[in-house]
């Protein structure tokens, strides 16, 4: 069984993380590609709108995880994820907010072990 976890893409690269899926839509910004140790997979993010919407407002995140969900719910990248990760024991999903438990990859990262 796969356990994820969550982690900023700008910290230090390291072998506990097993596989890394950075999952934001957007590229960090000064995050070299060669860097980032593992895949982007862009479309398991929240939709552009939801994230607009959001713009990261720690008031509206029980709102913003509740549409995200939904979202994740009908979104075929979650099969895809799920199917990379399937011969990893830890899989690490990649993010750049600054707020380590307020962002959409904790959403993602709480969805995905609840279903293992």
């Amino acid at each position: 069984m796969t356990e994820f976890r969550i982690k900023r893409v700008y910290d230090a690269h390291e072998e506990s993380d097993g596989l890394r899926i950075l999952v934001d839509r957007l590229w960090p910004r000064g995050v070299a590609k060669d860097r980032l140790h593992g895949e982007w997979l862009k479309d398991v993010a929240p939709s552009p709108e939801l994230r607009t919407a959001w713009h990261h407002d720690p008031d509206r995140f029980e709102e913003f995880a509740a549409a995200y969900r939904s979202e994740l719910e009908a979104n075929e990248a979650v099969a895809e994820l799920r199917e990379m990760a399937a011969e990893q024991p830890v899989t690490t999903l990649l993010f750049a907010a600054r707020d380590e438990e307020i962002n959409q990859a904790a959403v993602l990262r709480d969805f995905l072990n609840e279903d293992s």
